[in-house]
């Protein structure tokens, strides 16, 4: 298991590469898409499979909570529970440390938090976290950290990242699961040098692949790309680099740029539960009063399942109508449409025309 750089694009720091996993291998760079509690809203492994689904995610926290470890512990791990075959990350819970502010209490052994369900106390820090992931045997686990809000004082940055940096050793140190691969977080919100700072530290510590945390918390377009810009020059060259958390095409092509590998949003299932079909020509709002008599596909040139077999005028209406399966048809076309962007893109680095294909990207989708 481990990962292999196979080409770096000749302009900019774009690269194709291998990720050697306990349940198969991951072709980067990736869209990991987001099955929370144990299931990507809307759809079935299958489904995964034939959309070109590489890497599922499942989310400590919320596992932890409902079902519980004892449940999974009884499945056989995440991967037998929700019959996914493919390789699953796992996020540590930190990223619940921000998410949930006003439910929780830091202390240096980890966080105190409410129950976001039931509002019960439970404690999670690095033990507690990588514990869990023990039980559910992803292929990849994150380490416990603190993601800084936007914005945030210099001060509590300090404190923050040396926080995460003994969170990140502590997990480190916990038992692994059995060929499980496990990933530093870099945070530092952003102050270059608190980036800088972090991701050596990592380094010495040492991790299989390597986080940029604390991003797409907020902060205007132009400071993610600064934080990966501090962050890359510092992370090794033969370790997968993963941004959390960012699923919007041209910002991922950005990144990828910037040597980035992997990548993880819930974008495509959150916007299709609102009516938004993601295409290569920027987001459209399918349930507008537009398309009700239009017998045109979502997407002009989609291969997925939904654009071959239905109209915007029935997935339009199933929508309306709050029929689930305009959910499950619109979230199909989603998970496909991310999918088809990352193999096309890693296509335009094999061929040797990145550069184009990414200012490309962005004028369509940007409609500059």
């Amino acid at each position: 298991m481990g990962f292999e750089v196979i080409k770096t694009d000749s302009r900019t720091k774009a690269r194709l590469g291998l990720l050697t996993t306990a349940h198969g291998v991951v072709e980067t760079p990736v869209f990991m898409d987001v099955g929370t509690q144990g299931t990507v809203k809307a759809l079935e492994p299958r489904d995964l499979e034939e959309n070109g689904a590489q890497v599922v995610l499942g989310n400590t926290y919320h596992l932890m909570l409902r079902p519980g470890p004892d449940v999974i512990a009884a499945a056989g791990g995440l991967h037998q529970f929700m019959r996914w075959n493919g390789p699953i990350l796992t996020d540590s819970g930190g990223f619940q440390v921000f998410s949930l502010a006003k439910m929780r209490k830091i202390t240096e052994e980890g966080c105190r938090f409410n129950s976001h369900l039931d509002g019960h106390e439970f404690f999670l820090g690095p033990k507690e976290s990588m514990s869990m992931q023990r039980v559910l045997g992803s292929d990849i686990a994150m380490v416990f950290d603190e993601c800084l809000p936007y914005p945030c004082d210099r001060e509590r940055a300090e404190k923050s990242v040396e926080q995460t940096l003994r969170w990140a050793k502590a997990s480190k140190d916990q038992p692994h699961a059995e060929g499980q691969l496990v990933f530093g977080i870099v945070q530092g919100g952003v102050y270059d040098d608190l980036r800088r700072h972090c991701a050596e530290e990592l380094v010495k510590i040492g991790f299989d692949g390597y986080a940029i945390g604390g991003v797409s918390v907020g902060e205007p377009e132009e400071f993610m790309y600064k934080a990966v810009d501090a962050s890359e020059p510092f992370l090794p060259k033969d370790s997968p680099r993963y941004v959390m958390g960012l699923g919007v095409m041209h910002q991922m092509a950005e990144c990828v740029a910037r040597g980035v590998d992997m990548f993880d949003c819930v974008i495509p299932t959150r916007v299709a539960r609102h009516g938004t079909a993601i295409t290569r020509k920027g987001n459209v709002a399918i349930k507008a009063a537009k398309w009700i008599f239009d017998q045109g596909p979502v997407e002009e040139g989609c291969e997925c399942y939904c654009c071959r077999n239905f109209t915007r005028s029935y997935v339009r209406h199933l929508l309306n109508a709050g029929e689930i399966l305009g959910l499950r048809l619109l979230t199909i076309h989603n998970v496909f449409a991310l999918n088809r962007f990352m193999k096309d893109m890693r296509s335009a680095i094999a061929g040797g025309s990145f550069a184009e294909w990414k200012e490309q990207i962005r004028k369509d989708t940007c409609h500059e």
